[in-house]
């Protein structure tokens, strides 16, 4: 049943789903951090208001967020092409993954920086403190713990959706539970792979959470 060809496509699909989900993660926050910042800085209570600014990257996040995410890997096949050679396998996931993550990403940077407390902004103010310096030295710094937890719960996100791309040959995991475990009934393969991503998810989770809890001052 797991013969040596099983057991090593599982591990194929267990790498494939790693750098999916790591890579688009990564790449997620060039993009989705930068965003979030700019969105926090021109919001109504930021840093220096720009309603205009704001409005148009709201509306851009709030488009992308609306659509399903496979229906965005789905429109999104043309441009996957065109970027990357082809519209299958892990590579080309990366690209509707990072798509769709780095609007999300913005928000949880946007809402992480804006519950730092404020008066110490004004305080990082009164003592001659920029913009620059207090997004970098102070807003960042303090809202530490929460972008990491937001980058837990992002990476699980993406985890999933990674998944979901095996519909239609993503690859990974989710590729053979859809191509073995749907197409070819072969219910064994299905469990295994449901299994595989729980634990791959789990480990996310914990180790994730470890690592706030190390950062998190709060606690200390």
């Amino acid at each position: 049943m797991f013969d040596a060809k099983v057991l090593s496509m599982l591990a194929e699909g267990i790498k494939d789903t790693l750098y999916m989900t790591l890579v688009s993660t990564l790449a997620g926050y060039v993009l989705g951090l930068p965003l979030g910042i700019i969105l926090c800085v021109t919001g109504k209570n930021g840093l220096h208001p720009n309603s205009v600014i704001y409005r148009i990257l709201d509306f851009i996040c709030n488009i992308i967020r609306s659509v399903p995410f496979l229906i965005l890997l789905i429109v999104l096949i043309p441009f996957t092409r065109a970027l990357v050679g082809q519209s299958y396998g892990s590579t080309a996931t990366i690209v509707p993954l990072v798509i769709c993550a780095a609007p999300y990403i913005a928000r949880v940077v946007e809402a992480s920086l804006n519950e730092v407390d404020p008066g110490v902004v004004e305080a990082a103010k009164s003592m001659g403190a920029d913009n620059f310096q207090i997004i970098y030295k102070v807003l960042l710094v303090e809202a530490k713990t929460s972008l990491m937890a937001g980058a837990t719960i992002t990476t699980g996100i993406l985890l999933g959706y990674s998944a979901m791309s095996g519909t239609v040959g993503g690859g990974g995991l989710g590729d053979i539970a859809v191509r073995y475990g749907y197409y070819r009934w072969q219910t064994d393969i299905m469990v295994v792979t449901v299994v595989l991503l729980i634990v791959i998810f789990q480990i996310i989770q914990n180790l994730g959470t470890k690592i706030v809890m190390a950062f998190d001052h709060r606690k200390k």
